[in-house]
């Protein structure tokens, strides 16, 4: 699959099989997204696969919000992957101090960033994924046991589509683009 193609093709997958995800297949998609560019090449985003049934029920119950659909997709999906950054990296400097007038959004950015280049590793391999953002940020880090220094900035639900939706309509070039 060519990269224009992927890109294309990739949909946000609600509906998996009962197929499980192997952590072969886990470790080959982050082998993949570490590729994801970053500020400064601080590679700060971390993968955190949970293929545990429970500690996913857990997550679902507690962390989601109350989301229904979150919580139905983290349940059905075979493994949730957690994207946890550490903190206070990007848009730093080595002593501390902020590089950019953005401050601390350039930590999102590059999660942001990670986390399509996950989704697409995964939907080049016949895998699906959909981001999920309604959850609660220290709940499931305290699920997660993550230490102080790290956050987590999406849940990425991950399995085989059982479903293959349609792309939502696009804006057009002439929408999204200005030429000055």
């Amino acid at each position: 699959m060519d990269a224009v193609d992927c890109l294309r093709t990739r949909r946000s997958i609600r509906r998996f099989t009962d197929q499980p995800v192997t952590r072969e297949d886990i470790a080959a998609l982050i082998e993949t997204a570490a590729y994801a560019p970053s500020w400064k090449n601080t590679q700060t985003a971390r993968y955190i696969a949970v293929l545990d049934p429970d500690l996913k029920a857990k997550i679902a119950d507690t962390c989601v919000m109350g989301h229904a659909s979150n919580r139905r997709i983290i349940t059905q999906a075979p493994a949730l992957i957690a994207l946890v950054t550490i903190e206070g990296r990007s848009g730093y400097e080595r002593d501390g101090g902020f590089s950019t007038a953005k401050r601390t959004h350039w930590q999102s950015f590059d999660a942001g960033v990670a986390a399509q280049t996950f989704c697409l590793a995964a939907h080049e391999r016949g895998l699906g994924t959909v981001i999920m953002g309604i959850y609660d940020p220290a709940l499931t880090a305290q699920a997660l046991s993550l230490p102080e220094d790290r956050s987590v900035s999406a849940l990425i639900a991950l399995g085989h589509p059982a479903e293959t939706p349609e792309a939502p309509k696009r804006k057009g070039v002439e929408e999204l683009a200005e030429f000055l």
